[in-house]
């Protein structure tokens, strides 16, 4: 039977490139499972976690999670990463859809996973989405917003 690690990084793993495999990320998650992307505020159920990998993938065709380090606790396991890739795409988020910029990212992660029989009950994802922006250039007239 695999560890809670192992089921993790099978999940990652059915979200990278050429492999991606959308229907088998949704597989790893209990019927009533969830996906939290905590940044955009928006959480998925059912068949609508797998928009979560499409949407990504559809921006960031070269996209690779690196995956720095594990902490495991029974049925929680914390994972630190990085999203990396070029924005090739149109990223669609719920406050609206980002052009393809050419730009790079690196954005660090943090992933809380709740696991339950051997599969995903939440994923909550933390991604540093003020990194991820400025990192595709979205913030050049972040003057405009401020008053001084």
């Amino acid at each position: 039977m695999p560890t809670n690690e192992d089921v993790i990084r099978s999940l990652y793993a059915c979200a990278e490139g050429e492999g991606r495999n959308t229907a088998q990320f949704v597989s790893l998650f209990t019927e009533d499972g969830y996906f939290w992307d905590v940044a955009a505020g928006q959480k998925y159920y059912g068949e609508e976690i797998g928009d979560t990998v499409d949407i990504y993938a559809e921006a960031f065709p070269d996209m690779h999670r690196a995956l720095d380090k594990f902490y495991v606790d029974g049925d929680v396991v914390i994972v630190e990463l990085s999203l990396n890739g070029t924005h090739r795409g149109d990223l669609k988020l719920p406050a609206g859809t980002i052009r393809a910029t050419g730009n790079e990212i690196h954005a660090p992660c943090c992933d809380v996973f709740q696991l339950r029989d051997g599969k995903v009950a939440s994923f909550h994802c933390y991604t540093a989405a003020t990194v991820l922006l400025a990192q595709l250039g979205v913030f050049g007239n972040l003057e405009a917003a401020l008053q001084l």
